[in-house]
């Protein structure tokens, strides 16, 4: 049996010093001239820096790139999977990630049959297998995830904070270390409508990955390795129940069901949020005083471990994939491997994004100390810090169908339709249907 997850191996590549070697070629982007390259990209805060090198491309290629859609990866997966079932694929290049890919069947190129070897050996190589499905390489990673913490400094520097969470807890006030302490904090914190202690993403994958990741923090996981469905275990509903908490006690907003990322990420930089379980592109954002409020006072820890003793580590890479229908590969292939080659990967990193190409790890933490970003740098070695223990979800092509039936029952429990065990067992039936209609199990 094919593994159901890969380990991320970002990090131990990276450090091996894999920027070594050969030099390689430079890459020929071609000459496209009068051609339109039609592209759907992910949209929101953390992606779309990288798009204004879009017409540095344009010029050096002779092309121009038409974006027919642009939506948070949630709603781009839905309208793929729509032109999918219309036959209409009329577009050359998508945005994907290591969770979507397997879903998506034949729809991709195999990018080793276009992309040189010597080009390909510039990327974290364990981050580029975890783009192969069945063994082709369907896409080509642009960055890599992993959810840590952000937190607001002067709430834990406040004497009046320290003395409160001393007397009622008996410890010093500190950013979380496990997942019960990060619950007691966000209830300590909030102070609604004014604070609240955290928010999440409360629908679609993201409220599924957070679910799996304090799942998996806590010792268990979402399928035995025979496939059947296994969330509803104790350890399950002890994740379900950190949700239920949180927002039982009006220390999350009560639209978190609702929220995705960009909803987060607005709110932390509105200083709305004390800490923030989150991924590595909103660090600049945050850090940034034109678009955040909290600028001054970000601080970065490692995500906290569950009753298990571990972290959780969801962890995953955006991509860019070429469709087989397309009609000029070379331009569509020139198109990606142009916006994840050094010079896009440092722009994805100077924001806080983990890069996925070897050279860019020294690179940018040149860059942040040199442009007197020191906290961005610190922020880095954090991020670094929890790749070890980082998991892709599931790497089957019904991770997202079992996704969407997942997170319907996981809503239900926190606005109190069903007790965790209810909503988890009810989605645990409907997970074992879809594999049994795969002829998984």
């Amino acid at each position: 049996m094919k593994s159901r997850w890969k380990k991320t191996l970002l990090a131990s590549c990276a450090l091996a010093g894999m920027a070594g070697g050969a030099i390689a070629q430079e890459f020929d982007y071609g000459s496209f001239e009068g051609y339109t390259l039609r592209v759907k990209l992910i949209g929101g805060t953390q992606y779309e820096r990288l798009y204004t090198r879009i017409p540095e491309w344009e010029a050096l290629t002779g092309a121009r790139v038409e974006i027919v859609s642009s939506k948070n990866h949630f709603d781009l997966d839905r309208e793929i999977k729509q032109d999918i079932a219309s036959g209409q694929i009329s577009w050359c290049v998508g945005s994907n990630h290591t969770s979507f890919a397997p879903q998506y069947g034949d729809l991709y190129i195999d990018l080793r049959d276009h992309i040189p070897q010597s080009e390909l050996d510039q990327y974290v190589q364990g981050t580029l297998a975890s783009g192969e499905v069945d063994g082709r390489l369907v896409q080509l990673p642009r960055v890599t995830d992993v959810s840590n913490l952000y937190y607001r400094r002067s709430l834990y520097e406040d004497p009046d904070n320290q003395a409160r969470w001393l007397a009622e807890y008996g410890t010093e006030l500190a950013p979380p270390q496990t997942f019960d302490e990060f619950r007691d904090q966000v209830i300590f914190f909030a102070d609604p409508p004014n604070l609240y202690g955290t928010a999440f993403a409360g629908k679609d994958e993201g409220m599924s990955g957070r679910f799996m990741e304090i799942l998996r923090a806590n010792g268990g996981d979402l399928f035995d390795e025979d496939w059947n469905p296994i969330f509803n275990s104790p350890e399950g509903v002890a994740a379900l129940q950190w949700f239920v908490d949180v927002y039982n006690a009006g220390a999350v907003p009560a639209g978190t069901v609702n929220y995705t990322w960009d909803d987060i990420g607005q709110a932390m930089a509105a200083g709305q949020l004390a800490l923030d379980l989150d991924w590595p592109g909103f660090a600049a954002y945050y850090a940034d005083p034109a678009s955040s409020t909290i600028a001054g006072e970000l601080g970065f820890a490692l995500a906290p471990v569950g009753s298990a003793g571990v972290r959780g580590g969801w962890s995953g890479s955006h991509s860019f994939s070429v469709t087989q229908n397309c009609d000029n590969i070379d331009a569509a292939v020139s198109f990606i491997v142009f916006l994840t080659n050094d010079e896009s990967e440092l722009m994805e990193a100077q924001a806080g994004n983990l890069p996925t190409r070897t050279a860019t790890f020294d690179q940018v933490i040149e860059w942040f100390n040199a442009n007197d970003k020191p906290y961005l740098a610190d922020m880095f070695s954090v991020w670094q810090g929890s790749l070890a223990e980082a998991r892709t979800p599931p790497l089957t092509p019904q991770w997202i169908e079992v996704s969407n039936v997942l997170w319907p029952q996981l809503q239900a429990a926190i606005v109190g339709e069903k007790t965790p065990q209810e909503a988890l067992d009810d989605a645990a039936a409907q997970a074992r249907e879809i594999l049994e209609d795969a002829g998984v199990l």
